[in-house]
């Protein structure tokens, strides 16, 4: 009797397996989540350029924080996590997967795996593409960082949450698009439960400031850039474990209630 495959080679297997379907609609779709806003900038500040207009300094920060890291990703991450191990629960498709004597727990990080490292390379080639609008070389590492480790948290957040409730993909949306604007009238531990927070210490800069005629408006704090950075990324690795946690022990059947979306 064969030894069962350890949990490394059940994320690099399912990882390489479901590799193939980055490259189909919901792939591409994924991509230009990040391209559409990126190039049409690039577009407009190219024909500005023709008729003799100047670049607006702070161009490339407006399309970085409203557009890449406040819609864009976190968009990115509602496409992204149902099409993971969520898919194979609708589909009835879990089963069969749960036949080989592989650990259940890894199988989330094995299916999300490929997205975020897909995710990851538009996002990258989005922030180089917006050096040309002007962006400050000294925050390119930080703005790279902050919407990578952003990426791999909300992934796997909305991986968890799809696990844990039937309408996740709602209830990710509620967070991402009701508590993250709300965020910056609140006091600072609040302000530290956000991605926006962590994004922007890493970034060094914010898409807006609080006025301080805001009712309820508090002071914007920040987080050394490496504590932000650590915060995602372990951030990220326990949603990852709870996520294979919560899959080990949902019943899982051919035709069972737990896979109906």
């Amino acid at each position: 009797m064969s030894a069962a495959p350890s949990p490394l080679s059940t994320i690099r297997a399912t990882a390489l397996g479901y590799a193939p379907r980055l490259l189909q609609g919901r792939g591409w779709s994924l991509a230009a989540l990040v391209a559409v806003p990126v190039g049409l900038s690039l577009v407009i500040a190219a024909i500005g350029r023709m008729k003799g207009l100047d670049t607006h300094p702070g161009e490339a920060l407006r399309v970085f924080h409203d557009g890449l890291a406040k819609v864009m990703l976190p968009i990115m991450a509602l496409v992204a996590a149902p099409a993971g191990i969520r898919e194979d629960l609708e589909q009835r498709t879990l089963p069969l997967m749960l036949a080989r004597p592989a650990p259940a727990w890894a199988l989330p990080l094995g299916k999300g795996l490929p997205w975020f490292l897909w995710g990851t390379l538009w996002l990258v080639l989005g922030v180089l593409s917006l050096q040309s609008l002007g962006g400050d070389p000294s925050q390119l590492l930080g703005r790279i960082l902050a919407l990578v480790g952003a990426w791999w948290g909300e992934l796997a957040l909305l991986t968890l949450v799809g696990l844990v409730f039937k309408r996740g993909t709602l209830w990710g949306a509620l967070y991402f698009f009701i508590w993250e604007p709300l965020v910056r009238v609140f006091p600072p531990f609040l302000q530290r439960l956000t991605f926006t927070h962590h994004i922007e210490s890493l970034a060094g800069s914010r898409a807006t400031d609080v006025k301080v005629q805001q009712m309820l408006a508090q002071e914007q704090v920040s987080t050394h850039p490496v504590l932000a950075f650590l915060v995602l990324i372990a951030f990220g690795a326990l949603c990852w474990a709870l996520a294979g946690w919560q899959l080990h022990r949902t019943p899982v059947g051919l035709a069972g209630s737990e896979s109906e979306g």
